[in-house]
C-alpha cells in the first residue's frame, strides 16, 4: 500500500445530483477538473467540450483538479439514464480497478449521489441495478443524499398544504425539512438494504453550493469505511478540505 500516490475515488449519480460541485468543495476550487484518458494523455478543451455537448465521456477518464492533483475521479457517466451498455462498462471498470496489480489505478471508494430534489424518486431503476447486480468486491461504497437543503422547498409546500400561512410556515420550514429527510433516509436505507449489494455508509450533504461548504462528514466517512490504515492515512493526509479529520487521525494513532 506505502506505494500508492493518489486516493482514487469513482463518483456515480444521476444528472444534476451536484457530483461535480462536491469534487470541487473537496478539492477547493471553482474550476472545472483536467481530464486525461486512460494513458494519462490530457484531453484538449475541444475535445472535452465536445463530449460534454453530447452528455458523454468514458468512464477511464481521469478527473483532476489542480488545486488537488492528489485526488483522481471517475464519473460513472450515464448508466443512470438506462444504458445498458455503460451499465456493462461500468461494472468491467469497478472489477478491474477494485482488483488490478496495478495498486496505482486501483479505485478505493465510490460514491453514489441520490440527490433530495428528486425526493419523490430517490431509488429507481438504476440504484436498484448497480445495487443488486455490482459486487465491488473490498471497494467501499457511500451512498450520498446531496442537495438536501433542497427540501425546504417541499417542507414549505406541505406546511402551506396544511393550512399555515406564509409567515408560519416559514419560521417552521427548517423543522419540517429535517422531518422529510429523515423520512427520505429511511426510505433509501430500507430500499437499498434488501439489495444483494447493499451501501457501506450513508452521508448527508447540504450547502454544497456554497463555496465554503463543510466536507468534514463526508471525508471522516470515507477514512471510516477504508479496510486498510494506509488508505485512511492517505485519504486524510490528501484532502484539504477541514482540519478536524486530521486531528482526529492523528488523536486516534
Amino acid at each position: 500500500m506505502t506505494n500508492i500516490k493518489r486516493f482514487r475515488i469513482l463518483i456515480m449519480g444521476r444528472a444534476n445530483a451536484g457530483k461535480t460541485t462536491i469534487l470541487q468543495r473537496v478539492c477547493n476550487s471553482m474550476d472545472k477538473p483536467e481530464i486525461f484518458d486512460a494513458r494519462g494523455k490530457k484531453l484538449e478543451d475541444a475535445i472535452v467540450r465536445g463530449t460534454e455537448m453530447r452528455g458523454y465521456h468514458k468512464i477511464e477518464h481521469e478527473l483532476v483538479f489542480k488545486s488537488n492533483p492528489g485526488f483522481v475521479f471517475h464519473d460513472s457517466c450515464g448508466f443512470e439514464a438506462g444504458s445498458t451498455r455503460q451499465f456493462e462498462q461500468m461494472k468491467e471498470f469497478v472489477v478491474d480497478r477494485a482488483t488490478t496489480r496495478r495498486v496505482n489505478e486501483r479505485v478505493h471508494a465510490i460514491w453514489f449521489c441520490i440527490p433530495m430534489t428528486d425526493s419523490h424518486r430517490t431509488v429507481m431503476a438504476a440504484e436498484q441495478k448497480f445495487f443488486n447486480e455490482c459486487d465491488t468486491g473490498h471497494v467501499p461504497v457511500m451512498v450520498l443524499l446531496t442537495k438536501a437543503d433542497g427540501l425546504e422547498l417541499d417542507a414549505f409546500q406541505e406546511l402551506e398544504d396544511e393550512g399555515l400561512e406564509i409567515e408560519e410556515a416559514s419560521e417552521k420550514i427548517a423543522e419540517k425539512g429535517k422531518e422529510l429527510l429523515e423520512k427520505c433516509l429511511a426510505h433509501i436505507k430500507n430500499e437499498l438494504e434488501k439489495c444483494k449489494y447493499p451501501p457501506t455508509r450513508y452521508v448527508i450533504l447540504q450547502n454544497m453550493w456554497e463555496e465554503n461548504a463543510d466536507c468534514t462528514a463526508l471525508i471522516q466517512n470515507t477514512a471510516n469505511i477504508m479496510n486498510a490504515e494506509d488508505l485512511q492515512k492517505l485519504l486524510i493526509s490528501t484532502q484539504q478540505s477541514s482540519i478536524l479529520p486530521c486531528i482526529e487521525y492523528a488523536v486516534g494513532k
